[in-house]
């Protein structure tokens, strides 16, 4: 790696490409270099209202940019594949927005062409990269609550006016964009030995996913009670409980606190999520860490970890007939 600053390109201009062009302003080891959008008018203001370098009218024309090491995807997941195709062609490491993409089949692709290229490729799954996701999972394994035995985790957001969720063409629903933090939660928990998956939801006009609810039940008959709804907005809490007592984080997809509960009910401790830029930091934090070791992966987001639970989305939506027409 060059001494200088990583120089960071964005694919796509919507609110999370400028969350994380908020977000680069404040590390001193990488720059919000170049922004692509299909429409060069829309990346120079882009570019003009976050003080970017360079604005490309077309994201083939940024990833000529030699100077682009690391690119941030975030684009609808229909168009992911294709967008981490082509960087990974190019040689341009890769920070791709969750869910990874629309399947695992195409993830499984990405991944093999990732270690062909030898290339970083990441999913920015944020919550993986936290502290306090590291915090939670150190109190949980203390023994403060005793054993585990199940979960709970939901998120919710009235969100069902966006057109991206609704439409199956760009791979919508409840389960890509909110019930993979449910199940990330849980994984990063409970693991990764789930024997049997119970599930069922409620879908729009468009034949999406709306509303849905999972139970993962695991090797050691732990279980997750998981759910995630477009129409309402939750609580966004997840419960960790044992035969000593249980902890409860607030926002399971940006944990905010997490406050442990005796098994009279009564709270013991807290702790507070420390400040933070956005959290989109620590992911940028993760890739350039990755890029300064030659690693093609994260540790905590590995590519197994990721193909898994596309995997097991993709059992999912199979259970509940939704078929995106490009599949």
């Amino acid at each position: 790696m060059r001494n200088e600053k990583i120089k960071l390109g964005i694919i796509g201009s919507g609110w999370i490409a400028e969350k994380m062009a908020i977000t680069v302003r404040e590390i001193a080891d990488v720059e919000a270099y170049a922004i692509a959008s299909r429409d060069l008018a829309t990346a120079q203001s882009f570019a003009t209202k976050w003080n970017l370098a360079k604005a490309y009218g077309s994201y083939e024309e940024m990833l000529e940019d030699e100077d682009v090491q690391l690119v941030y995807i975030a684009t609808p997941h229909s168009c992911h594949y294709e967008n981490v195709r082509s960087c990974l062609l190019k040689g341009k490491a890769v920070l791709c927005e969750k869910a990874f993409t629309a399947n695992a089949c195409q993830a499984e692709e990405l991944i093999r062409l990732s270690e062909e290229k030898h290339v970083y490729l990441a999913e920015a799954m944020w919550t993986r990269y936290m502290p306090m996701s590291q915090k939670i999972k150190e109190l949980v394994s203390s023994g403060i609550i005793g054993i585990p035995t199940i979960l709970s985790a939901n998120l919710g957001y009235p969100i069902s006016h966006k057109k991206r969720l609704l439409d199956p063409a760009l791979a919508g629903g409840s389960l890509l964009d909110l019930g993979v933090y449910a199940i990330n939660f849980a994984s990063m928990i409970f693991g990764t030995n789930v024997k049997k998956v119970i599930s069922s939801c409620t879908k729009t006009h468009t034949g999406v996913d709306a509303q849905n609810s999972i139970t993962l039940v695991y090797n050691d008959d732990k279980m997750a009670v998981l759910y995630s709804t477009m129409y309402a907005k939750t609580d966004r809490q997840g419960i960790i409980s044992g035969e000593k007592g249980h902890l409860v984080v607030e926002n399971i997809n940006n944990p905010q606190s997490v406050t442990l509960l005796s098994s009279d009910y009564e709270k013991i401790a807290r702790d507070e999520c420390p400040p933070q830029i956005t959290g989109y930091e620590y992911q940028v934090y993760a890739s350039v860490e990755a890029l300064q070791n030659g690693w093609i992966e994260s540790p905590y987001m590995p590519h197994a970890e990721t193909l898994r639970i596309m995997r097991l989305m993709d059992g999912l939506r199979e259970e509940w007939g939704i078929r995106f027409p490009f599949e």
